[in-house]
């Protein structure tokens, strides 16, 4: 796989096979990034695509996620799926019982996010289940005071990891990763035996690509930038167009 490699026909006929196990990250994946993170948008056909996707595979589709589940049933509302939020911290299975990782303090970092906000316009505090976020896409230039600041804070917490994705700094615990969401799905139904699929954008998804890859499955980088992925989408489009026609093409044998 290259930067410059468009395989929206491999993963359309790993969608349309029987025994696929699909799995979505939602930002820069399934939906493009906005500028801020309640400015994002479903295109639309995207929630009925993934309803009749879901019910295809007999129910064994999943997002995962950093957002909190909480979002992300919000944002497909009325649509309700499989979803694994802020990295793994929150899941719930299929059987809608939701599991809560434990989480660690991470006060610290609270403050140390939230005075940088205070100091600087156009950074963004996200407080979440055991997690804290900052995004600097409206101030790009502080990326470094940001990271200088942040890993600071993060070393005064024992158990808590700092993630440096896509003009974000989250610090989470370091006991969860996209990885082990996905891992956690595939010992359940209607999960368990299938091949996974994984699509991401972010380093935040490399946990996942490196997963589904070990158990025999495929990775999906959706955009550019390095990636242990084994297909590559150019963009979030052209995964919304994989999975609208997986949506309505016959199941392969």
């Amino acid at each position: 796989m290259t930067q410059d490699s468009d395989d929206s026909a491999a993963l359309l006929q790993l969608l349309s096979a029987p025994g696929t196990a699909v799995f979505l990250d939602f930002d820069g994946t399934l939906v493009d990034l906005a500028p801020t993170p309640d400015g994002v948008r479903l295109e639309p056909g995207v929630v009925e695509a993934l309803a009749l996707l879901a019910e295809r595979h007999g129910g064994a589709l999943a997002l995962i996620s950093g957002r909190p589940v909480a979002q992300i049933d919000a944002m497909l509302a009325p649509l309700s799926l499989p979803v694994a939020g802020v990295h793994g911290v929150e899941r719930r299975g299929a059987d809608g019982a939701l599991h809560v990782a434990p989480t660690r303090d991470v006060s610290p970092v609270l403050a140390c996010a939230q005075s940088l906000a205070r100091r600087h316009p156009g950074l963004l505090v996200e407080q979440k289940r055991g997690a804290v976020a900052l995004h600097y896409r409206l101030a790009p230039a502080l990326e470094q005071l940001c990271l200088q600041e942040m890993t600071a804070a993060v070393q005064a917490c024992p158990g808590i990891l700092l993630l440096h994705g896509k003009m974000v700094l989250e610090a989470k615990p370091a006991a969860t990763d996209k990885g082990g969401a996905i891992a956690a799905f595939m010992g359940e139904a209607p999960f368990a035996g299938r091949r996974p699929v994984f699509a991401g954008d972010d380093t935040t998804d490399e946990a996942g690509f490196a997963y589904v890859q070990q158990v025999g499955g495929q990775g999906v980088k959706v955009g550019s930038g390095p990636s242990a992925a084994t297909l590559r989408l150019a963009s979030p489009g052209a995964l919304r167009t994989a999975l609208l026609a997986a949506a309505v093409a016959p199941l392969k044998e």
